[in-house]
């Protein structure tokens, strides 16, 4: 690769992680000596033309999106690595849960508390947003219509504040989101209350586009498993231990139960 090279970063993640995927490209850009560009992701990954058309580089991208994509176009995204955090939920593992929350003031103390009340999500492609909750009426035979109402939000931080505001009853938020975001906003704790939590799934991954030739892949991969103390700092903010290698066969699990799961929009 030359120095004039530049790499196109794109999120398909949770904004409230931005700073963490921009310190990433910074640290990419300083070890390789080339120019880093990233932007947020304004639409779900199955419906990016530049996704499609491999005109990105590398990016931050939930499993399932990324199982369903590569389940259609083959080949074409190698999964490089993932986040480990430091808490002791996660066991030292590429993994997150989705949280089930509610507001903290409502009379909702269990999962079956939630029947016929309103569900606001992410959006329908969302594993910790969408997936996993229906994942989980499918296997405990609940009925396609235990919510009375679903609402899309859009994304995950949106998603907490309607439950804080009261313009829904329940949301299931990825716990990394969910965490960084009372960590951001540590007012909003004291508004909700977590009645079930469902998973682990296996942690989203940075992934390379395979035009990118496998020798440079592989120093991304191992430029990520050994990060500078630059780097360090700004992932011991974000709570992330370290990062742990992946490969696409760990995220199969994810299209097993997505394949399994009923839709309960209404």
């Amino acid at each position: 690769m030359t120095p004039s090279r530049s790499l196109r970063f794109v999120s398909y993640l949770s904004p409230n992680w931005f700073k963490f995927y921009q310190a990433i490209a910074a640290y990419l850009s300083r070890i390789l000596a080339v120019e880093t560009q990233l932007h947020q992701g304004e639409c779900d990954p199955l419906e990016d033309s530049l996704l499609f058309e491999d005109k990105i580089d590398l990016a931050f991208i939930c499993g399932l999106p990324l199982i369903r994509y590569c389940q259609s176009v083959s080949d074409q995204l190698q999964t490089l690595v993932a986040p480990v955090m430091q808490a002791s939920r996660y066991q030292n593992r590429p993994i997150y849960f989705a949280d089930v929350i509610v507001n903290a003031d409502s009379d909702i103390k269990v999962f079956a508390d939630l029947a016929q009340k309103t569900f606001c999500y992410n959006d329908l492609g969302s594993n910790s947003g969408y997936n996993l909750l229906r994942h989980k009426l499918i296997q405990e035979k609940y009925s396609f219509d235990f919510f009375a109402k679903t609402i899309q939000s859009g994304f995950h931080q949106r998603s907490i504040r309607w439950v804080v505001e009261g313009l829904a009853d329940c949301a299931a938020i990825d716990s990394v989101v969910l965490g960084q975001e009372l960590h951001d906003f540590p007012e909003l704790a004291q508004h909700l209350r977590v009645v079930e939590v469902l998973g682990p799934s296996p942690m989203p991954p940075i992934v390379a586009a395979r035009h990118l030739g496998i020798s440079l892949i592989q120093q991304i991969q191992l430029a990520l498993l050994r990060p500078d103390a630059e780097l360090q700092r700004v992932m011991e903010q974000f709570g992330v231990r370290r990062f742990s290698a992946v490969e696409l066969k760990d995220y199969q699990v994810l299209s097993a139960e997505s394949v399994k799961s009923l839709n309960f929009t209404h």
